[in-house]
């Protein structure tokens, strides 16, 4: 059977993850830089409120996964938070300045979780040597690992998940993710043999507002204020189509 994790960057995202029949949310906010932690109250709701399992992203800041001690103080209050609340699991992940998997900070991760499952983000692909990480990986426990294979998306880098997933050999599940849509979902499916894929399914969500003030800014001028990003639930329910046609 085939599974399809939402990239959830909000509690309404999330709602419309679980609606749309998605099979987990993985939840952050902040998608322009690849994804940051949500705050206490988003995870707190999503875990009191959905049927789905709720894994939040642990990730302090965007750039960069070569965290200061501050920051990874700041990971192990957020893992430990989760935990407390009955989080299904969390993903979250620390790289060397060289490009290898921090197994030391990795380690305190994972026994600060448990027995909260440990799922690697796309800091996978940010390293080294891909298969040598991904052993370091299920070494350390991480049950699951989100990857494009090292490229720019999933779909460029579908052979070389595949042959992660064939190094694999089921010690840890390997999960294909970055530009995964309904144009190319089967493709990806088809050429990795992977069985869950990762998506934002996202789509412009207009503002509400009847009062619009275009001359002032909160953010980026290029950007609209009174628009934001948020999973669509039209592109969730084709995507779990296809799946279950495969």
């Amino acid at each position: 059977m085939y599974q399809l994790e939402i990239c959830a960057n909000s509690v309404t995202s999330a709602i419309v993850a679980q609606q749309a029949g998605a099979h987990r949310i993985e939840l952050c906010t902040n998608l322009s830089e690849g994804g940051t932690t949500p705050s206490y109250g988003q995870i707190k709701w999503c875990v009191d409120n959905l049927t789905i399992p709720v894994w939040p992203l642990i990730r302090p800041r965007g750039g960069d996964f070569l965290y200061a001690d501050a920051e990874f103080e700041t990971i192990l209050n957020d893992i430990t938070f989760c935990k407390k609340i009955g989080c299904d699991g969390i993903v979250t992940g620390i790289l060397l300045a060289n490009g290898s998997i921090d197994k030391e900070r990795c380690a305190k991760l994972i026994a600060a979780a448990q027995p909260m499952p440990v799922a690697f983000h796309r800091a996978f692909d940010m390293t080294n040597d891909l298969a040598s990480s991904l052993e370091d990986l299920i070494t350390l426990g991480f049950v699951r690992v989100l990857t494009s294979g090292g490229k720019a998306s999933a779909h460029s880098g579908a052979k070389e998940i595949a042959s992660l997933i064939t190094q694999a050999k089921d010690r840890i599940e390997i999960m294909p993710g970055a530009g995964i849509n309904a144009e190319n979902i089967a493709e990806i499916a088809a050429i990795t043999q992977a069985k869950c894929f990762h998506t934002t399914a996202k789509a412009p969500a207009k503002s509400n507002m009847q009062f619009k003030n275009d001359h002032s800014k909160m953010s980026d001028y290029t950007l609209d204020e009174f628009s934001h990003e948020q999973t669509d639930l039209f592109k969730v329910k084709q995507l779990i189509e296809i799946l279950k046609n495969l």
